[in-house]
């Protein structure tokens, strides 16, 4: 059923001071549905992934976001059951006329469950490149879409960069909290400290016994994934909560061969990559990265582009690894909107109308 969300959109936009002020109009009737699409598996056999699908009551854009989440979390990353008007990144796109599809990965969420061991990036970027060819079919909300941007956070953003790079069979390239540098003294102690087997786990337990699946530690991702001062505690909880299960193996095979290795150096796409400024993980000690804007980021993660990616970069002031769910994250969804239209063509919707 279409859900009604008031929603502060502009009728039209004016840039004061670097800062994009809107006006408020209408409320948007907004349509989210649960889809299973079927895939090929890391074996071979017959797999699926579900996935949500939201966007506008109306005629549907010609443009969809695939998103996909990162490592010990879900499809619930981008639509977070907490404040959704605040925090769900698929209900705001929806609102502002965008629509999206958010994947669980193979392994984790409403997604078949595969053995972990070959559960690794080859197999996890071709069951996202099958999710592209649906949405371009017409099987996801029986709209074919013209154009797909694919959207990566953490692990995802390897996985996507993968896709990309391998199938070139998407429009646009978001990648989000990650940086080809990460903190290895950071990602260490997130190992040895923050993780832990998924049979362990109170929730997720029930899922097998795989020895090879991990999930966070209680506790650990407000250290992890979050600037503190910069998140509602509502937000860490829901988290806690919805987090999921990861294939270590299928983990680490991303984290070398598609972030740290330039996996994106083949990306034939426009690209931006955004991370939060206080991400332990890729922007703290010994990451070598100046994470204090978007014009300091861009010189060091640059060499790992091509020409045809035309990088964009920004920096979400005062948020942690998943920036996507700070206090300020409004601000990185108008970046990447603003990205999309000026890099890959995809059109305000009807309403809004840039001035001077």
């Amino acid at each position: 059923m279409p859900l009604k969300l008031a929603t502060a959109v502009a009728a039209c936009c004016v840039l004061l001071g670097g800062f994009l002020v809107a006006a408020p109009a209408a409320a948007v009737d907004i349509r989210c549905s649960d889809v299973d699409l079927p895939v090929t598996g890391p074996l071979g056999e017959p797999a699926t992934v579900h996935g949500r699908f939201c966007l506008p009551d109306g005629p549907a854009p010609g443009a969809v976001q695939l998103l996909v989440h990162g490592g010990t979390y879900n499809s619930a990353y981008w639509d977070l059951p907490y404040d959704p008007d605040r925090y769900s990144y698929q209900r705001d796109m929806a609102k502002h006329g965008y629509a999206t599809f958010a994947a669980d990965q193979l392994g984790s969420g409403g997604s078949s469950k595969p053995l972990s061991l070959p559960l690794l990036l080859p197999a996890l970027a071709r069951s996202m490149h099958e999710v592209v060819g649906h949405l371009r079919a017409g099987r996801v909300g029986g709209t074919p879409f013209e154009k797909v941007v694919i959207v990566g956070h953490s692990v995802g953003s390897g996985i996507v960069a993968a896709e990309a790079s391998t199938y070139q069979d998407v429009d646009g390239v978001i990648l989000t909290g990650m940086t080809h540098l990460p903190s290895v003294p950071a990602l260490t102690l997130g190992v040895l400290f923050g993780l832990q087997p998924a049979f362990m786990d109170d929730r997720l337990g029930s899922l097998g016994s795989d020895p090879l699946y991990f999930v966070t530690k209680p506790g650990a991702r407000a250290w992890l994934f979050y600037a503190t001062e910069n998140t509602d505690p509502g937000v860490i909880e829901a988290d806690e909560a919805t987090k999921d299960q990861v294939s270590v193996p299928g983990m680490g095979t991303v984290a070398v061969f598609g972030i740290v290795l330039p996996a994106t150096k083949a990306i034939r796409v426009p690209v931006l990559q955004a991370v939060g400024e206080k991400d332990i993980l890729f922007c703290g000690l010994f990451a070598l990265r100046d994470c204090s804007s978007g014009e300091t980021l861009r010189p060091a993660e640059a060499p790992y582009y091509g020409p045809e990616a035309e990088l964009s970069t920004y920096v979400l002031p005062g948020a942690g690894h998943s920036l996507a769910l700070h206090r300020n994250a409004s601000l990185y969804r108008d970046a990447t909107r603003e990205w999309m239209r000026d890099k890959v063509g995809v059109a305000l919707p009807q309403g809004y109308h840039p001035i001077g």
